[in-house]
């Protein structure tokens, strides 16, 4: 079996972390506990995409709007499509971090860091403030790879375990209700 055949196989992970991650976010009106690091928030908003079927039979449904308003998107998942990958909000203390996840090969993408304090002007004044610049901004792209990364960990530690089936009617419900509620 090649890289290829294994991605393809392992696809589901990511999905299922991507839908488990959006009830998650609802659950507590977009509050997520990370132990040890205390809440963080986690919005779904403004673009979605959802996958049905394999190969040649592959449907795709591309779902934008505000949070509230992703209807399709719940829809979608009601009658079985996967959620392949969506535009997140994340904050955690006073960072606020913009961007997609494609649940496939766990990629982000379009990532928008949060604001730091020096500005673009005063780097190209001073090679230390360029310096003190990149190092910020790669502290906050490995920031938000970590929190990920814990997300990520929770989620696992669940699937594995023995309470996955209650969480899964949890989010069947979540789904039932919120297409119901439309």
């Amino acid at each position: 079996m090649d890289l290829v055949d294994i991605i393809a196989e392992k696809k589901f992970l990511g999905q299922e972390f991507l839908t488990w991650l959006w009830w998650k976010s609802e659950e507590r009106g977009g509050s997520v506990s990370l132990p040890g690091q205390g809440d963080i928030s986690i919005v779904f908003e403004k673009h979605m995409l959802l996958e049905y079927g394999e190969g040649e039979a592959n449907e795709k449904l591309i779902c934008r709007g505000l949070q509230t308003e992703l209807k399709e998107a719940r829809t979608g998942m009601f009658i079985g499509k996967k959620l392949e990958q969506a535009r997140i909000r994340l904050e955690q203390d006073q960072h606020e971090w913009s961007f997609t996840l494609a649940a496939g090969l766990m990629e982000f993408r379009n990532v928008r860091l949060p604001k730091t304090a020096a500005s673009e002007e005063d780097a190209a004044n001073r090679k230390e403030e360029m310096e003190g610049m990149i190092l910020e901004r790669l502290y906050l792209f490995e920031e938000i790879i970590r929190i990920m990364n814990d997300l990520f960990r929770i989620f696992l530690q669940i699937r594995i375990g023995s309470n996955w089936r209650d969480e899964v009617l949890k989010i069947r419900n979540w789904v039932s209700k919120s297409v119901a509620s439309m």
